[in-house]
């Protein structure tokens, strides 16, 4: 055996602690496999976080065109004119509304 491995089996006897090594090792592997800790987890529930971020700005794009349009309503901007007109077809009583059917749909009915 030569002077190198002889120190070094001498070293790792009196230094290294194997038990406290395995109990390390055992410690760090449950951590890892652990299921609410591991990486595949965290890596679903970051998708998660990604999905919801968006639908979040989607909400919150949405909430704003409705609050435009409330507060377009109260103020009176002829909001409310256009609102019933387009949407809900309503009409004076001295007008016509016609209604455009496109052509895809004409065919069909």
């Amino acid at each position: 055996m030569s002077s190198f491995s002889r120190k070094a089996a001498f070293w790792y006897k009196r230094s290294a602690n194997i038990p406290l090594l395995l109990i390390g090792a055992l410690f760090v592997g449950i951590l890892l496999l652990n299921e609410d800790a591991s990486f595949s987890q965290s890596m679903q529930f970051e998708q998660e976080i990604v999905r919801l971020k968006k639908e979040i700005r989607e909400c919150n794009d949405s909430a704003e065109y409705y609050r435009s349009r409330r507060q377009a309503i109260q103020r009176g901007d002829d909001a409310l004119e256009f609102l019933a007109r387009e949407q809900y077809h309503m009409k004076r009583e001295s007008e016509d509304v016609f209604l455009l059917v496109p052509r895809s749909n004409a065919r069909d009915n």
